[in-house]
C-alpha cells in the first residue's frame, strides 16, 4: 500500500524544518564567534562552520528526504589585523580573526528562515487538507 500523499508532505516538510534548524544553529554559532580570537598568541581563531545537506531515502514513505549529511569548516583564510597590543597578537603584532563574514551569515540566516517558513506552510496546508477530508467524510455519513 502506498503512503498517503498528505502524510508524505508532512514528513518531507518536517525533515526540511529539522535540517534548517541545524543550519540555523551553525549560523548563530558563526555570528557569536565572529570576533573570537585564539587564546594564545599566533594561534588560529574560531573557524567558520558549515552544514552540508544530503538526500536520504525515507523508506516509510518511499521518497527522498533531506537530512544533514555532515558538518564542515570553511577553508577561506583568516582575517589578519595588525594590533600589537592584543593578547592574541603574534611576534609581528598581527592578530588572526575568524573567517566569518557577517553579511554572509545574515544572508544565510535569512535564507534559512525563508526555507523553514516554506516548509512550515506546507505542513499547515497538509494538515488543513487532512482536516477538510475528515470533515467531508463525516458529513457524507
Amino acid at each position: 500500500m502506498s503512503p498517503d500523499p498528505l502524510v508524505m508532505i508532512q514528513r518531507l516538510a518536517g525533515a526540511g524544518m529539522e535540517a534548517q534548524t541545524h543550519r540555523l544553529k551553525i549560523v548563530t554559532q558563526n555570528i557569536a564567534n565572529a570576533r573570537s580570537t585564539a587564546g594564545t598568541p599566533g594561534a588560529d581563531p574560531y573557524q567558520r562552520k558549515t552544514v552540508v545537506f544530503g538526500a536520504e531515502l525515507d523508506r516509510d514513505i518511499g521518497a527522498l528526504s533531506v537530512r544533514v549529511k555532515n558538518y564542515g569548516v570553511d577553508e577561506t583564510p583568516f582575517v589578519v589585523e595588525h594590533d600589537p597590543g592584543h593578547p592574541a597578537a603574534d611576534d609581528q603584532g598581527n592578530v588572526k580573526l575568524p573567517n566569518v563574514n557577517l553579511l554572509t551569515e545574515m544572508a544565510d540566516m535569512r535564507e534559512t528562515n525563508l526555507s523553514y517558513e516554506a516548509n512550515l506552510q506546507m505542513m499547515k496546508r497538509a494538515r488543513s487538507m487532512i482536516a477538510m477530508t475528515i470533515d467531508l467524510l463525516r458529513s457524507g455519513s
